[in-house]
C-alpha cells in the first residue's frame, strides 16, 4: 500500500470545486483510455457538495455522461425517493441534470424494492450486480485490471465521519471486519437510520483511486486519527485505500490537527 497523498484547500467550497475539477479530468482520461469510466459516489455534505460543484462547472460537458458507470459506496435502507437516501440527494445535486444512461446508474436497493425490507438480501443483490459488471468488463477487454467480484473502479469517493467511519463502515461494528463479502447489510448503525447497505473494505480497495473527503472542524480529529497509523477496525478510514492512489482532500479546518509536514496546501 502506497502512502496516502494529502491536499488541503482553504475552505469546503474551494475543496468541492477542486475535487469536481479533479473528477472531471479523471473521468475524461479514463474514457479516452478505455472507452468508459466507473465512479463510486458518496453521500453526506461533502459528497453532495462535490456533486453540486460538478453540476455548476463549465467543464462538465467534457464528460461523455452516456459512457459513465455510477455506483454507490453505501446507502440508507429507506424507501425509494426518501429524501435521506444518498441516491435521491445525488439526483437533486447532479444526476437529474446530465444525460446519463439509466442502465449505467447502479443505485443500491431501496427498502420497498424487490428485496423488501431485507437489507442483507438487498446487499447480496447489489454484490451480484457488481460481480456481473466485473465479468462483463473482463470479457469485453475494456479493463484489463478488472477481475474478481467487483469492477476496478476508476475513482471511489468516501466521506469521512467524525468517528472515522467511511461508507457505512463504523468503528468496531461487524461490517468493518468483513473480509469475504463485497457488500453487507448494516444493522444498528450508531447514526440514523440504523439499517444500511455498504461496500466493505475489500470492495473499496478494488478501486484504482480512493478519494477521502473531509471538511469542517468536526472532521479534524478523525483525519488525525486515521492518518496516524490507527487500525482499520477502530478507524475504518485508515483501511480505505486504492490500488494506485489514495488521496485525502481536506479543508483547513479538517487538517488543523495534522502535522504540517504531512500535507501540501493546494495551489491557489
Amino acid at each position: 500500500m502506497r502512502a496516502p497523498q494529502l491536499v488541503v484547500h482553504h475552505d469546503k467550497e474551494l475543496m468541492a470545486q477542486a475535487a469536481a475539477a479533479r473528477l472531471i479530468t479523471k473521468v475524461v482520461d479514463a474514457q479516452a483510455t478505455r472507452g468508459s469510466a466507473s465512479v463510486v459516489l458518496t453521500g453526506g455534505r461533502n459528497g453532495n457538495g462535490l456533486l453540486a460543484a460538478l453540476a455548476s462547472s463549465p467543464a462538465r460537458d467534457a464528460v461523455d455522461w452516456s459512457r459513465l458507470d455510477l455506483w454507490w459506496g453505501d446507502e440508507r435502507f429507506l424507501p425509494d425517493g426518501d429524501p435521506e437516501r444518498n441516491y435521491t440527494q445525488a439526483c437533486e445535486a447532479l444526476l437529474d441534470s446530465v444525460p446519463l444512461d439509466p442502465a449505467r446508474v447502479h443505485a443500491m436497493p431501496a427498502s420497498d424494492g424487490e428485496y423488501g425490507d431485507d437489507a442483507d438480501a438487498a446487499a447480496a443483490g447489489y454484490a451480484a450486480e457488481l460481480a456481473s459488471a466485473a465479468r462483463s468488463a473482463s470479457g469485453s477487454g475494456s479493463g484489463s485490471e478488472d477481475h474478481g467480484p467487483v469492477p476496478t473502479f476508476d475513482v471511489l469517493m468516501l466521506g469521512v465521519g467524525p468517528d472515522t467511519h467511511v461508507a457505512s463502515l463504523f468503528p468496531e461494528l461487524p461490517a468493518v471486519r468483513e473480509t469475504q463479502r463485497m457488500v453487507v447489510g448494516v444493522h444498528g448503525a450508531p447514526k440514523p437510520p440504523p439499517t444500511r447497505i455498504t461496500l466493505t473494505l475489500p470492495a473499496i480497495r478494488a478501486a484504482r483511486e480512493v478519494w477521502l473527503l473531509a471538511a469542517g472542524e468536526d472532521k479534524a480529529k478523525a483525519a488525525a486519527i486515521a492518518l496516524s497509523g490507527a487500525g482499520e477496525i477502530q478507524a475504518p478510514a485508515a483501511g480505505a485505500y486504492g490500488r494506485r492512489r489514495t488521496l485525502w482532500l481536506l479543508d483547513d479546518a479538517a487538517a488543523s490537527q495534522l502535522p504540517r509536514e504531512l500535507y501540501r496546501p493546494a495551489i491557489p
